[in-house]
């Protein structure tokens, strides 16, 4: 059975097939912007898109899949934090991309093939700038900035349906950076010294030394290593527009084809049923989780647990859960004998997976056998489906945290205070544990206690 993914521009199911004649699937993940750790949210589309990468290895094979991920190196916010810590760009975004790699080793992501950066393929950017300017899709602008005229495109707004939402292109305003139109947007930003430091270099023909915009690296990159025409593009939800939007309006014009033949979006993640923020604290990354005594597996669990098209409500008490699902995977791994069961064992787990990425129902279909006992499993079946779920169940379970005698002893006081429905013994008591820094997070069967994150 085929890959069947949701394509966001179709609106509809496809299978997923190779289009060109060498039989190499290529497709392209818009990676992370490197100026600060990724959040858990970043990291349910990377883990998303893992499982889609390994997917398609076992169904077209290893040396058959071509994966790129970008790192977005030079942005607004990649500048702001050199100014804003008076470091080189090169050295804040070397130690967040170290920081991004570790966090996906953890996680047990597999590595693109290909993992270009924006700062490392200027010269095909500008290239394909100056293409645009050739062919009347962009202009230079008065103070030497370079636009993308999205009047030139009569496809815009297909991906986003933008034109449906009723965001109406004008051409009656201009704005401060002297664009032609308020929809237009930058393929290449006039050097600011006050805003840029030293972040720049020499611009397209007849334009300014500046940057490039961050739309423009994800088409000249595409371009560069998987060709004018890719299998599949994916990312966030949050990417779908104005980026995606944007990257199909210069690819399509600069080479006169079709940019993707298929696009997907997983959906967003919140927190405790709201979205993540500081100021709420519930904004996680991996590093926090780890602090709190989670396994990095388990963070995978959880963010596998709901539909990538669907939005997931992450909580602590979900990771719970997943570490004593990955628990009963570990058990049930060392009790199957060396000899295999039927091939198809496990066949609705891959079914579930290959209709549009189910991966909560191929965990339900996986528990399912579980729970039936090993007779007549295939071991090597069972193998297989923890390499698509990306599971290694030989990663040991990270320590909890000890909580003192004194805070274990508050913790049963305030249980029993609520078991007694002496709410307000339980909120006073409650107070005292989060002065002591420490959570008592309450579920059906008992209560659990996790170190407070540190300011």
């Amino acid at each position: 059975m085929a890959i069947q993914l949701y394509d966001s521009l179709t609106r509809s199911l496809k299978p997923l097939r190779p289009s060109q004649p060498d039989g190499v699937f290529r497709f392209y993940n818009c990676g992370p912007t490197v100026y600060a750790p990724a959040h858990i949210g970043n990291f349910r589309t990377f883990v998303v898109n893992d499982v889609l990468r390994r997917l398609l290895e076992l169904e077209f094979g290893p040396d058959k899949v071509k994966h790129v991920r970008n790192l977005t190196d030079v942005d607004d916010r990649t500048i702001g934090q050199t100014q804003k810590e008076k470091r080189p760009l090169a050295e804040i975004t070397k130690k967040w991309t170290d920081k991004f790699h570790a966090d996906c080793a953890a996680l047990n992501c597999l590595p693109p093939h290909v993992e270009p950066t924006a700062t490392g393929h200027i010269p095909e950017q500008v290239s394909m700038i100056e293409c645009l300017m050739e062919k009347g899709n962009a202009y230079r602008a008065a103070d030497g900035s370079v636009y993308f005229k999205i009047d030139s495109f009569p496809g815009y707004g297909a991906l986003s349906r933008i034109k449906e939402r009723e965001l109406k292109i004008t051409n009656a305003v201009a704005d401060a950076d002297h664009k032609d139109s308020v929809s237009d947007f930058a393929l290449w930003k006039a050097y600011k010294p006050a805003e840029d430091g030293d972040v720049k270099w020499p611009g397209p023909r007849g334009a300014s030394e500046g940057r490039p915009g961050w739309h423009i690296e994800c088409s000249a990159m595409s371009k560069k290593h998987l060709g004018d025409t890719i299998d599949l593009h994916t990312g966030g939800v949050d990417l779908l527009f104005p980026h995606h939007e944007n990257e199909i309006a210069q690819s399509q014009c600069c080479n006169g084809t079709t940019f993707a033949n298929h696009w997907y979006h997983s959906e967003h993640l919140l927190v405790d049923g709201t979205t993540m923020s500081k100021s709420k604290g519930n904004y996680y990354t991996l590093s926090d989780l780890l602090e709190k005594g989670y396994s990095p597996m388990a963070v995978r669990y959880a963010l596998l647990a709901g539909h990538p098209r669907k939005q997931l409500n992450f909580t602590l008490d979900s990771l719970h859960a997943a570490e004593k699902a990955l628990s009963t995977l570990r058990s049930y791994r060392a009790t199957l004998s060396a000899q295999g069961g039927t091939p198809d064992t496990f066949a609705a787990v891959f079914a579930a997976l290959d209709d549009d990425l189910n991966t909560p129902g191929a965990l339900g279909a996986l528990f399912t056998l579980v729970n039936r006992g090993t007779a007549g499993v295939d071991t090597a079946g069972f193998d297989r489906v923890m390499f698509a779920l990306g599971f290694d169940l030989n990663a040991a379970s990270a320590p909890k945290a000890e909580a003192p005698a004194a805070v274990s002893a508050l913790a049963e006081k305030r249980w029993a205070a609520k078991q007694s429905k002496d709410f307000a013994a339980a909120d006073a008591l409650r107070k005292e544990l989060t002065a002591a820094g420490w959570s008592m997070l309450d579920r059906k069967d008992g209560y659990s206690l996790e170190p407070l994150k540190k300011a």
